[in-house]
């Protein structure tokens, strides 16, 4: 008997979308699956063969009976193995896209389900690589994940990134590893947009840095004359702050709640030669604005780019509230004729939502505006059509 035939079967329940799945749709959600003590006992991670009502085979599926999303379809070939060459296919066809957009390897190699690697992040830092394995059967796969890696991009260092909310999710551990190679003895220098920026592979947030903001901050670069002065606000370790430096403004300030990251992107100022133009605030962000407000701050560009204030749909509503907050704050800060940022990564909130509650906080700041530019995730971020949640970046640019 083949390890094929022995694979558990998951059957949808009759008004599940089958119709979808079979379009491309990635996940099974455990309400839309029948349920029984055997379907229960399934391993987190373990692979399953995805059955309509009428039993009739869809795809290879990870199963997770702990997580909502029970299933996360791998193949749409029912009878596929997770062999090398399985993940390697994928891999190459990942690199290669990379490698046409990018001229140093410094980029977002995988973007999990639309790279094929459900619940999977890769962020590559020229000859290394941090993973983020955000689901169970990636986890159960590491080692062969990681022989592929390592075998398609020839990278010497491999870290697992255990952080994040994902994983929790998923009834997983937060131990990050190494897993090839050693961990880089200091900060990692990036080289985007004209600035340098410092990553932290090992203590930094997520896998160091955030790639997905490239094209906003070039965009960001754009608005900005001789000598403006420029607030980035949530900078991270630079972020839009160094992009706009680059771009020729004159000073630039740049605000967050981590000591750290704001010591990173210090270095990262210094490191383009923007030493001289660069300060820093450590604070609760909202305190900032407002203090910022009470001293009559101006500036002629103000980006503001927080974390997720809704990461998920029972968020929602606060999290629309906070992204209206921010850009009242915001916008009282933007010098007549400046420009305002406002940027989500909640993948709940849509664009739609996100615009009107930015637009809102605007109008009640007292301020008419023109919305001049959306921006998305860059192309190494590519989205899955059927799944809206990959395209989760959204950044609306406005002049004041």
């Amino acid at each position: 008997m083949t390890q094929t035939a022995d694979r558990p079967r998951i059957r949808l329940k009759p008004k599940a979308n089958a119709r979808g799945l079979r379009h491309g749709f990635p996940w099974v959600y455990a309400n839309d699956i029948v349920t029984d003590r055997r379907t229960r006992k399934i391993p987190a991670g373990a692979l399953a063969v995805l059955e309509d009502e009428n039993r009739a085979p869809i795809a290879l599926v990870a199963v997770n009976p702990e997580s909502k999303i029970m299933c996360r379809v791998l193949d749409r070939d029912p009878d596929a193995e997770l062999t090398a060459d399985w993940f390697e296919t994928r891999l190459r066809r990942a690199l290669d896209m990379r490698e046409r957009l990018f001229d140093s390897p410094f980029y977002r190699l995988i973007h999990a389900e639309a790279d094929g690697f459900p619940g999977v992040i890769i962020d590559r830092f020229g000859e290394a690589c941090v993973i983020q394995p955000n689901a169970a059967w990636a986890e159960a796969h590491l080692d062969m994940l990681t022989d592929a890696l390592t075998a398609v991009t020839g990278v010497t260092t491999v870290l697992k990134n255990a952080s994040g909310r994902t994983r929790g999710l998923e009834g997983l551990d937060d131990v990050n590893l190494t897993l090839r190679g050693t961990v880089p003895d200091a900060p990692l220098p990036v080289l985007m947009n004209g600035a340098t920026y410092m990553a932290d592979l090992a203590g930094g947030q997520k896998t160091g840095l955030f790639y997905d903001q490239r094209p906003n901050h070039a965009f960001a670069a754009q608005l900005v004359q001789p000598k403006a002065q420029v607030l980035d606000v949530f900078s991270h370790v630079g972020g839009f702050g160094l992009a706009m430096l680059a771009g020729g403004a004159g000073q630039a300030l740049s605000v967050d709640g981590s000591a750290a990251a704001l010591e990173l992107a210090a270095k990262g100022a210094e490191a383009s030669g923007f030493a001289d133009q660069f300060d820093t605030r450590q604070g609760d962000a909202f305190d900032v604005l407002a203090q910022l407000n009470d001293e009559g701050a101006k500036f002629d560009v103000v980006i503001c780019d927080p974390p997720a204030f809704a990461p998920s749909r029972q968020a929602l509503d606060a999290g629309l509230r906070a992204y209206e907050r921010i850009a009242r704050l915001a916008a009282t800060l933007v010098k007549p004729g400046g420009y305002l940022g406002l940027c989500s990564c909640s993948h709940a909130a849509d664009l739609g939502r996100f615009r009107d509650a930015s637009s809102r906080g605007i109008g009640r700041a007292g301020r008419s505006a023109q919305l001049i530019h959306t921006g998305f995730a860059g192309s190494d971020h590519p989205q899955l059509p059927q799944l809206a949640e990959s395209g989760y970046l959204k950044a609306v640019f406005y002049r004041l």
